[in-house]
């Protein structure tokens, strides 16, 4: 690769600098004000999220959901929606890494491949407790300047190429063609 001679140049833009994914199982007690006799639903709503680089291997994603749960007591007399706010960190490690990226200025993006969803929802033995298991996943890029290099065609661009293209329409083609496909109502309009 010679730069002299300008069979190449020099590109700077923007690309993905590395890429990170994880899958997180999490498990959260949530106390009601009564002692539930049966789950009746369990529902995650609200999810809000924020994601920054962290280090050289690892972007912290921080984000928050509402777990609602609805469930009956006073022996199946009585129903009630608890709601708690769950506040959650995770640690995502870049397993796609490019270290030709010339800056250190790096946007970050996150995108939800699973939001967070209840898996299972159980009432504990113990006191007025409920037990919830929520999945998430999330997949992270960073976005930093890099180069490209790319080589010249020495003869240029050349427009004439248009004139290879065949737009005729072939004698078998012609015939596949169905000279009554209108309805009569379009017709008469």
């Amino acid at each position: 690769m010679t730069f002299l001679d300008q069979e190449y140049r020099e590109i700077i833009t923007k690309a993905v600098c590395g890429k990170g994914r994880r899958f997180v199982e999490a498990t959260h007690s949530i106390s009601p004000s009564h002692k539930p006799s049966s789950i009746l639903g369990c529902w995650v709503i609200n999810h809000l999220y924020h994601a920054k680089k962290k280090s050289k291997n690892t972007v912290e994603v921080n984000g928050s959901y509402d777990i609602n749960i609805w469930y009956s007591y006073n022996d199946n007399t009585k129903t009630e929606v608890v709601t708690e706010r769950i506040t959650y960190c995770d640690n995502i490690k870049l397993a796609v890494k490019d270290n030709n990226c010339i800056s250190d200025d790096y946007d970050v993006v996150a995108k939800v491949l699973q939001q967070p969803n209840c898996l299972e929802c159980k009432i504990t033995n113990q006191a007025n407790k409920v037990v919830v298991e929520i999945e998430r996943e999330f997949l992270v890029q960073i976005i930093g300047d890099t180069k490209v290099y790319v080589k010249v065609d020495p003869s240029g661009f050349d427009n004439d190429d248009d004139e290879d293209w065949e737009l005729d329409v072939s004698d078998d083609e012609l015939e596949e063609i169905d000279p009554d496909f209108l309805d009569e109502k379009d017709n008469d309009d």
